[in-house]
Parts: C-alpha cells; structure tokens; sequence
C-alpha cells in the first residue's frame, strides 16, 4: 500500500499529517509513505526531520490583491501542477491523504485529473478554499468542528473526527519538562507561544506583563517566541526579576504541556485540540487575520464550555495580559474546573478514525490518463419519406348491397 500525503505551510496543517504518518507506521506491515509540499513551508526542514521521504514543490499562496506576487505565484503554482502529475504518475499512490493549505493545492489538482482516490482533513470551523475546491472530488472529508460543514457544497461524504494529535503531545513528561526547561517544582508554570512560526502582538504583551510578576516566587514562564523575536524577548526578559526559560521553538511540546497550569496562545485548531487532549486551562487571543476570522470561531466552543477565556487581540495589553493570568492562577479551584472542561471537548480517537479510512483504499489503483469522450457520429441527413395515399374506399355496386352491410343482416330484412 501506497500512501501520499501533502499539507503544510504552517504547522496547523502540517502536524496532524504528521501524526497520521507516525500510526500509519506502526502498521504491519507498514504501508510506503511519501510526503509532498511546498519546498519552502516547514515542512521542507520538518518532514525530513521527522524520518519521512519529502518531494519539495515551488508552490506559493496566492494573494488576495493584484499585483506581481500574484502574476509570480500563479506561474509557480503552475509548475508545481506539472511537477506533482509527474510525482503521482511515478509514484502511483494508492491513495492520497491531504491537510490543506497552499502546499497541498497542486497535489490535489493532480490527483483530480488522475483518479486518484483522495481524502481530506479539515482542522478549521471555516475551511479554506483549498479544501473547499477539493472536497467537490474527495472520497470523505473529515471534520475537526461540526460548525464546517455549513461550508461544503457537499455534506454526503463529511465526518465529524476531531484532530489527530503527535504522540509527543499525548505522552508529555512533567518531570522531563521540569529538568529540560529548567523549572521549580513548587512554582507554577505559564506556558506562552503563539504558534509554529510566533506571534509579535503576544510577544510584546507578555514582555510588558513580566515586569507586574517581578518579586513573586510562586510563578514561572516558558515562552516560545518564534525565530524573529528571539532575541528582543530574551534580552528584555533578562533585565526582568522572574523566572523565566525563553526559546524560538519548543521541539518537546508534549513536556511543555505536561508542566504548563495555565497557557497563553492564539487559537489555532491544532492548538485547541492539543489544550483539550493535554487538560490545560487557557488565555486565548485569536489571530484577527486569520480566514473569515476562523480563529475566534474555534475559540467560541472552548468559552461556552469554560475551558478557556478569550482576550481581543485589539485589546491585548500586558496590564490586562497580567491580571487575567494573576486571577486564573490566583483561584486554583477555577483552574481545575476549566481542565476539566477543556478534557471533555478532546476526541482521542481521531488519528484511529483517519488511520481506518485510509486504509480503505489499500488495494492497488491503476493511475490512467483520462479518454477524451469520443465525438458522435455526424447527423445523417434523412431522406424524405414518401407519403402513402389515404385507404380508397369501394364503391357500392348498383343494385348491390352497401359495402359496409353484412349479408346477414340483407337476408333478414328480405325475409321480413
């Protein structure tokens, strides 16, 4: 069994087709995996990194405005058209298993003009246009929230999943975390990262909120800022009286998580389902950004369920950054109800649900250029067809019977 899968861009897309290769691999026998995406998302450096044959393609998002990015970007996603035909007619998948993004755009094109049996997975409550385009063609799409499926043309193939999550999330260590972020045991620990690639906005926050903790020896940060503000945040946290432990990425998150009381974060849809399946309470600030503001749509199921509480990006400052997290870690009770609440909303069974359709499609496929449809034949011209007269009808003879009298009824009347 062959299986592709393509996704990526940003790690919301990304990790959960990383976490469906990983039980795909547990498999025996194993099926062959191949992952194909953008050559310059994170996936070009992560899906390497993670033990998995990646094919990088020149693929781009395409912007939302004209202009020469736009015109550079419908030429390289041309290419990488062509280039993935190529992938699949060589490669020959039995099936292919796509994320969304950008990066999975010309795989999917391919593999429609291919009759290559495809499935999806959408992370959002808004799906993309990606997804959207491709869920017109798709065997199943699986869904992270139910409020998606008012966006589907289709709704016959749809399936309610949930997210499926890395092992490393699922199987965090709080004494591990504790020796690799350099943690007190006795102090509580509030976990800041605003995604795979940071968040500037919740960086400058949080540097503005430090200084309000400075003295307190009960409380301690670990702070994932992304490569760009690495360094302004190091620097400014070491001029600040608190404990805190500062990097551009955290490769162990399952550790993070497991030492975190509470975390502050955007509100991606990998993240949520992460923070459900972890039991973390959080402080969530949805990207106002992202597509048909899709983050804060995620966000509205973890409030009403009161797993989590939601600040405004264009409200978020460090004074009101600081005293939500001082209220939250002041009231230990209210934590624990919001970890409660946040376990409940987790769908462990996600990445079993997704393992079990792919492998659906294990039987060999046979990838054939489409026929063109044969041209009918030319009308014939139609000969005129020659017009039959109408019936004669006979004339009576003289003296004779008329024609439509029976000889019956002749003879009776003559003998009466």
């Amino acid at each position: 069994m062959k299986v592709l899968l393509t996704g990526g861009g940003t790690g919301g897309h990304l990790f959960p087709a990383l976490a469906v290769a990983d039980a795909l691999k547990r498999l025996s026998p194993a099926p062959d995996l191949l992952f194909v995406g953008s050559s310059s998302g994170l996936e070009a450096t992560a899906v390497p990194q993670a033990g998995y044959a990646f094919h990088g393609l020149p693929a781009m998002s395409l912007p939302r405005r004209l202009g020469f990015r736009l015109f550079h970007a419908a030429i390289a996603d041309t290419r990488s058209l062509f280039r993935a035909r190529e992938i699949l007619r060589s490669w020959k998948p039995d099936v292919i298993f796509a994320t969304g993004g950008f990066a999975s755009a010309p795989v999917l094109a391919a593999a429609w003009t291919l009759r290559v049996p495809v499935i999806l997975h959408e992370q959002n409550s808004v799906p993309g246009l990606t997804n959207r385009f491709a869920s017109r063609f798709a065997r199943e799409v699986h869904l992270a929230f139910s409020s998606a499926r008012r966006c589907f043309p289709r709704r016959d193939h749809l399936r309610l999943t949930g997210i499926p999550l890395r092992e490393v999330v699922l199987q965090g260590s709080r004494g591990k975390g504790l020796r690799t972020f350099r943690l007190d045991d006795d102090r509580r620990t509030v976990l800041v990262f605003g995604g795979s690639q940071g968040a500037h906005k919740i960086n400058e926050a949080i540097v503005d909120a430090l200084p309000r903790f400075a003295g307190r020896k009960d409380v301690q940060f670990v702070i994932q800022t992304g490569q760009k503000d690495y360094n302004q945040v190091l620097e400014a946290c070491r001029d600040i009286n608190v404990r805190t432990w500062v990097r551009p990425f955290i490769v162990n998150m399952g550790d993070a998580y497991a030492v975190a009381d509470l975390v502050v974060c955007r509100a991606g849809a990998l993240t949520l389902f992460e923070l459900a399946a972890t039991g973390r309470p959080s402080v969530l600030v949805p990207f106002p950004f992202a597509t048909a503001n899709h983050q804060a749509l995620n966000a509205e199921g973890f409030v009403e369920a009161g797993a989590s509480i939601v600040i405004p990006d264009a409200e978020l400052k460090g004074e009101l950054l600081a005293q939500e997290i001082m209220e939250l870690l002041d009231h230990p009770r209210r934590l624990r109800l919001m970890a409660i609440q946040a376990i409940q909303l987790a769908r462990p069974d996600a990445t079993e649900r997704l393992v079990r359709a792919i492998r659906r499609y294990g039987e060999e496929v046979e990838i054939v250029e489409p026929e063109p449809k044969p041209l009918p034949p030319p009308p014939q011209p139609k000969r005129p067809q020659r017009q039959q007269p109408p019936p004669r009808r006979p004339e009576p003879r003289p003296g004779g019977r008329p024609p439509q009298q029976r000889r019956g009824d002749h003879v009776a009347r003559q003998g009466s």
